[in-house]
């Protein structure tokens, strides 16, 4: 939906299709927020370009589009130049599904841009060329665009001197029904992991049990590198390989200090893209790239000068992406990924917020 409705498309929402009323000649900026719970969107709007100047509520050095690439949970602003012969346009969005041989919506959503003044509209508004529902270039093609302002008055700071490096697997898995009692695929149900780890939600909240130190809640041990070192990305993998581990671990951080991470996406089960997201931080994306990350080469190619800042950013399929932060927000942050629903909780060493 667009504004809360489905669009044009779908006969029970004609009548309250979005409407967005432009004055020839205006500029008009968009914050488009994708509020669905798991799916990456295409979004344009027919006839016009697109002008991308920040994302996440951070500054973007500008720059144009036909069309965006947005992850659950991401916010885009975009420039929109109503610069067209007034009529009626259609802005529209619909899911980027990569994942092979999986149902998904395939329908396609729809607003209306209408100048206002006197004409006659054509009795079909034009429709924008989104690209195909599969298409990983375009999407890996659009986020790859994305960069900081690094200017003088937007200086960027990212951090150089690491003091952890963690390297994270994100996996799509399946835990065995016992006698087939779900309603899962081949007697299984779906899950998903980070490092070969489900994670289980504990009886009391992670940072309450930590701060009155009360043992059994928490393990401390979740593993900076894969515990299972394999070919990721491979076509075929070993069955054993899509069972994870059920724990509720955490990995607890010195404040201040700087991380690096890499999300690895796997090609367990189905690989997919997998939009990740840290609460309460921004962070530098400094590189991506589809199949196994090189710890030798990939670090070569780093984006250190003007790397984007977000809090979200969508690992492509059966690829890799790099973050950096700084440690200073301190109680709790998640790594987390919509496919499922699996995170990890991170635990600041010795600081608290009540």
């Amino acid at each position: 939906m667009i504004n809360g409705q489905p669009g044009d498309l779908h006969p029970c929402s004609s009548p309250g299709t979005f409407m967005l009323n432009v004055d020839y000649g205006l500029t008009y900026l968009l914050r488009i927020i994708n509020a669905v719970v798991q799916d990456i969107h295409f979004f344009a709007v027919a006839n016009h370009s697109l002008t991308v100047v920040g994302s996440d509520a951070s500054y973007t050095k500008p720059f144009t589009s036909d069309y965006i690439t947005i992850s659950p949970g991401q916010t885009i602003d975009v420039l929109l130049y109503a610069n067209q012969k007034p009529d009626y346009y259609y802005m529209a969005a619909k899911t980027y599904a990569s994942v092979f041989n999986t149902s998904f919506d395939n329908t396609t959503t729809t607003a209306i841009v209408q100048y206002n003044g006197n004409y006659t509209p054509l009795s079909t508004p034009s429709f924008p060329n989104l690209p195909l529902y599969n298409d990983t270039n375009a999407s890996v093609n659009f986020t790859g665009r994305l960069r900081s302002l690094a200017d003088v008055n937007h200086p960027v700071d990212v951090p150089t001197n690491i003091t952890y490096e963690f390297f994270y697997t994100l996996s799509v898995n399946a835990f065995p029904c016992p006698n087939s009692s779900c309603a899962g695929i081949n007697g299984t149900r779906l899950s998903s992991s980070v490092n070969n780890i489900s994670f289980v939600y504990p009886s009391i909240d992670i940072l309450e049990a930590y701060y009155n130190s009360i043992n059994g809640v928490f393990g401390a041990q979740f593993p900076d590198f894969p515990p299972l070192v394999f070919n990721y990305t491979a076509q075929n993998l070993p069955l054993e390989f899509q069972i994870p581990r059920r724990a509720t671990e955490v990995r607890v951080l010195d404040y201040n200090s700087t991380i690096e991470l890499v999300f690895q996406g796997t090609n367990l089960l189905a690989g997919a893209d997998h939009p990740m997201h840290l609460h309460g931080f921004s962070f530098y994306v400094v590189g991506w790239g589809l199949g196994n990350f090189d710890k030798d080469k990939d670090p070569l190619n780093y984006n250190l000068f003007d790397p984007p800042l977000q809090n979200t950013i969508a690992v492509p399929i059966n690829g890799w992406t790099t973050i950096r932060f700084k440690a200073n927000n301190p109680g709790t942050l998640f790594t987390s990924f919509p496919y499922y629903f699996d995170h990890l909780k991170v635990r600041f060493k010795n600081t608290f917020i009540k």
